[in-house]
């Protein structure tokens, strides 16, 4: 019997975390072993055969030379983690999604920048924060992301207040709101990479959504 890719998937340490747990359930159903990364969960790069950043707290702003906000919620140890997972990813050519503030930071790390705060910029989308696709989604037709998921506008969920506003080096801007804030990002040429704003593993009832996943762990 071949042996189930081995995914770690990186995200807040809170012992519930709903977050880990709905990533934990779709890798497992696609056939993958999911390992679970954070400042108080280990996890060593052995074997290792793809990554995923996931959601959570605010980028520290230091990341990308701009001031905190004032009401930002930042935790430097987690930013530090996941830069080291990326470059990791990068330097070894593993498969790498970024979900939400995982996408954030992989742009971030590529020499991205960031706007920290768009709600009261937003005129045609729904603003509110919720778990239900609530938010459409164009996505490029030619797109790497437009293949995965076998359509070119996705109904999605939104839980962030924070948007890429420049991409890395390297990373193409694939993906837009009705308001024109980029919703996805994807790697050029050899860089296995997928950044998605939204939460796909809160709609694992999503085809489209489940098959972002299925495209990581068949790299």
């Amino acid at each position: 019997m071949a042996e189930r890719p081995r995914v770690v998937v990186t995200g807040t340490a809170r012992r519930w975390s709903p977050s880990w747990w709905c990533t934990w359930l779709i890798l497992k159903c696609l056939g993958a072993r999911p390992l679970r990364s954070s400042v108080r969960h280990r996890c060593e790069t052995d074997n290792i055969d793809a990554v995923i950043i996931g959601g959570g707290d605010d980028i520290s702003p230091s990341q990308y030379n701009q001031p905190p906000e004032r009401d930002g919620e930042y935790d430097p140890d987690r930013d530090e983690l996941e830069i080291a997972w990326i470059r990791w990813a990068l330097e070894n050519k593993k498969p790498l999604l970024g979900i939400c503030r995982g996408s954030q930071l992989i742009n971030v790390v590529l020499g991205g920048e960031l706007d920290q705060n768009i709600k009261e910029l937003r005129q045609l989308t729904y603003n509110r924060p919720g778990l239900l696709p609530t938010k459409q989604v164009f996505i490029e037709p030619k797109s790497k992301l437009a293949k995965v998921c076998r359509k070119r506008k996705l109904r999605v969920n939104s839980l962030h207040s924070q948007i890429v506003k420049k991409t890395g080096v390297g990373m193409l801007a694939v993906g837009w709101d009705l308001d024109g804030f980029l919703q996805a990002s994807e790697g050029q040429d050899e860089q296995t990479i997928i950044g998605v704003q939204w939460h796909p593993e809160y709609l694992f009832y999503v085809p489209s959504q489940v098959r972002i996943f299925r495209w990581l762990i068949k790299q």
